[in-house]
């Protein structure tokens, strides 16, 4: 769909599976679920929604997805259904891995930077070789140093072959990385998770990443435990959400399986809601 002179398109890799408690942290399974069923093992579908922007003549990719390099134990774990895969997808609008100028990562967790790299023979190399990478500083820092908590999701296969490094445009903070297209920082889910926003002749798109990761997820307490700074998104939450009914912002969601977008709006008790837009 048009945004003002940009093209702004979700792409999908495809869809996978999280354990809902963990999902949503504090709040009771009772609830939750009426608007995420869970399977037998307790997991809800979750979806991999990625943002493809056209903006100065520049094919610009936000996050990855979740990639094929992981064996069948992991497959199996998370459910993956690549149908179709980002690569598809992206064939689909006319483009190949060679077309993509600039990849964004909101974060490097797996379903977001999995895609990053591609195994070609014994070797990782990036799947989108003319691509500058652009993540924050102390994102990729992290990612290097994961911890016991952390090195779950981070999967250094995903992010330290891309050109050795030096493949990588790193930032530090909010940062205009072309004219209507800016990061921002949205800490809470990691230290240095960022969103992105895209403005363009007055209007605004918001890519949440992990900071909202599914419509259900508007309430202010609905917060992930895998949130590594729940009260800090919390705020973040609260900032955003604010400035979005405001300002009329277009909220792109990355883990929705059936709503990529919308916009915020209140009830009569002051609660916010999403009026779905389809492009």
């Amino acid at each position: 769909m048009k945004l003002g002179a940009f093209d702004i398109d979700s792409v999908t890799d495809g869809r996978f599976r999280l354990d809902g408690g963990a999902m949503f942290g504090v709040v009771p399974k009772v609830l939750w679920q009426t608007c995420c069923q869970p399977d037998e093992q307790n997991r809800i579908q979750l979806g991999l929604n990625c943002l493809l922007l056209k903006a100065h003549g520049k094919n610009i990719l936000v996050d990855t997805g979740i990639g094929d390099k992981a064996d069948a134990k992991f497959r199996n774990m998370f459910a993956v259904e690549r149908i179709p895969t980002l690569r598809d997808t992206l064939k689909a609008r006319g483009l190949r891995p060679e077309d993509i100028h600039m990849v964004i990562n909101t974060h490097l967790h797996f379903d977001h930077a999995g895609g990053n790299t591609v195994r070609e023979d014994d070797q990782v190399v990036a799947t989108f070789p003319r691509a500058k990478y652009f993540v924050q500083r102390g994102e990729f820092e992290d990612a290097a140093r994961a911890n016991e908590r952390t090195r779950v999701s981070y999967r250094r296969e995903n992010f330290t072959p891309i050109a050795h490094v030096e493949g990588w445009e790193f930032l530090d903070g909010d940062t205009e990385v072309l004219p209507g297209v800016s990061v921002v920082i949205t800490e809470g889910h990691t230290r240095c998770h960022q969103s992105i926003k895209v403005e363009s002749e007055g209007q605004i798109a918001f890519y949440l990443g992990d900071l909202i990761p599914t419509v259900s997820h508007l309430p202010l307490p609905y917060i992930m435990g895998y949130d590594l700074y729940p009260l800090q998104t919390l705020e973040t939450k609260r900032w955003v959400l604010k400035r979005a009914f405001e300002e009329d912002w277009l909220l792109v969601f990355e883990h929705d399986p059936r709503v990529l977008m919308g916009r915020v709006r209140k009830d009569v008790e002051g609660k916010y809601f999403l009026e779905e837009v389809k492009a």
